[in-house]
């Protein structure tokens, strides 16, 4: 079958979208020419970002660790991305079997394939949502995904935030996800950093302007307001290496991560 004929309905193949360019940088191939273009011309000014996307799964495999061995069952993953293996429910049920495991994100295409794959894991479901709308989100996750808020959960917000635009306030989306998660729940993020270098920030933004792959990089203290409310974990907000090994190198593309805990 042709790369054209496959395109579910509803996505625009002509449009680059951030989960199908991280999928192509992860070595996958539920991607299309314009997303790889868009890859392409970010690895020609800075090619260790195949590197960094691994770094970012495994910051989110790392967190997702750290909240099952708090005791924490219920696993949301917003802006998910096309499945990766190993991937959360994976990770999750290594401690806990039963554990609930929800994958959110508003590409078509990343929908068909969450649907088409976790469809035989109890208790793991796929919602086709968009994380810039928590009020009718949060009431899915409850009535479709069966996640009780009343109890802990973790809401993985990895490589999402930075592709909220400021008008779209992702300060208050975050709060309204943090003022319905119970004490002891985990929220891990990771943003794109304003101390990437220069022409990083200068190509991405003029070759991804007026699509869902803009983005809008971000202060260490900007992202930092984010986890208001969390106990930070860890090494704080700093570049997703010092999460993972100290031996890691250095990134032009610099993504800053962060684990908090609700109090």
């Amino acid at each position: 079958m042709s790369e054209m004929k496959r395109i579910p309905r509803g996505v625009d193949p002509h449009e680059p979208r951030s989960a199908r360019v991280f999928d192509y940088l992860l070595g996958g191939k539920d991607n299309y020419p314009v997303d790889r273009a868009l890859a392409h011309r970010i690895l020609a000014v800075a090619p260790e970002t195949r590197s960094l996307a691994w770094f970012s799964r495994n910051f989110l495999l790392h967190a997702v660790r750290t909240a099952a061995a708090s005791g924490v069952r219920q696993f949301i993953d917003l802006g998910s991305g096309i499945p990766t293996s190993p991937n959360v429910h994976e990770v999750a049920h290594e401690t806990h079997p039963a554990a609930r495991v929800v994958y959110v994100d508003n590409d078509p295409v990343v929908f068909v394939h969450c649907n088409a794959l976790m469809g035989g894991h109890p208790g793991v479901s796929a919602l086709h949502a968009d994380v810039r709308h928590p009020d009718a989100l949060l009431q899915r996750l409850e009535s479709e995904s069966g996640i009780d808020f009343t109890e802990p959960v973790a809401i993985t917000l990895v490589g999402v935030l930075h592709y909220v635009m400021d008008d779209e306030h992702p300060a208050e989306l975050v709060a309204a996800y943090r003022d319905a998660m119970a004490p002891g729940s985990y929220l891990a993020i990771s943003h794109g950093a304003d101390i990437s270098h220069p022409e990083i920030i200068d190509r991405t933004s003029a070759d991804a302007r007026n699509s869902s792959a803009q983005v809008r990089y971000r202060s260490r203290e900007e992202v930092a307001s984010f986890l208001d409310g969390f106990e930070n974990t860890g090494p704080g907000v700093v570049p997703l290496q010092q999460w993972l090994d100290d031996d890691l190198p250095e990134t032009r593309l610099v993504l800053f991560g962060a684990v908090g805990r609700k109090k």
